[in-house]
């Protein structure tokens, strides 16, 4: 099915093209979580790792651009944005260098932080050729994913808005669940009430 080999280079892949369709105006991914902007504070996190850092960008969102200003990633416009999570996907996959092992990021998820990502690259360097996915402690799958570099073809060959829903069935089989503190891999925030009811709770 695929090649072993050792563990390869790793490019983290942030999905920010969303139309934030649910939040009735305003910008999910601009919406402050600990005085910043949600993007701006995954993108920080995503380059905490020293790993190359790439975010998909739709081209109607200035916003979310400038919310990004000064830091050292790749953006990436996605002219098809608005076919949904896959087109996202298969822009950034397409553009990310062959033999790399790719971290998939959503840009909606708050609660991510640091020591989530050094868990999943912790637990790719121990099996390069799985499928490592973040979860809760009683299993339940969730965010983020580090897809191996056998795997891009399949990724490139997405299509609509389920993201890699198809991919990840396919390789059920071949997943290592990264377990993440609490909530962690769930927490994705699409309305403004989740974000009130999310909010309430924060100490």
């Amino acid at each position: 099915m695929h090649d072993k080999g050792k563990a390869t280079a790793v490019t983290v892949l942030i999905l920010a093209a969303g139309a934030s369709s649910r939040m009735r105006g305003a910008d999910k991914l601009l919406e402050p979580v600990a005085g910043q902007p949600l993007l701006r504070r995954v993108a920080q996190i995503a380059l905490a790792t020293g790993l190359p850092v790439m975010v998909t960008l739709s081209d109607d969102r200035p916003a979310r651009e400038a919310a990004l200003d000064g830091l050292g990633l790749q953006r990436l416009r996605v002219g098809d944005a608005s076919q949904g999570m896959a087109a996202s996907l298969r822009a950034g996959v397409a553009a990310i260098p062959v033999g790399s092992a790719i971290l998939i990021l959503l840009a909606d998820m708050p609660e991510i932080d640091a020591q989530d990502l050094a868990a999943m690259i912790a637990s790719y360097r121990q099996a390069p050729d799985m499928v490592h996915r973040g979860a809760t402690a009683d299993g339940t799958p969730g965010h983020p994913v580090l897809f191996p570099a056998w795997l891009r073809a399949h990724l490139i060959g997405l299509h609509g808005d389920v993201g890699a829903r198809s991919v990840l069935r396919e390789v059920a089989n071949l997943t290592v669940p990264v377990t993440l503190p609490e909530r962690h891999a769930l927490t994705d925030l699409d309305t403004p009430e989740d974000w009130a009811r999310w909010r309430a709770v924060q100490t």
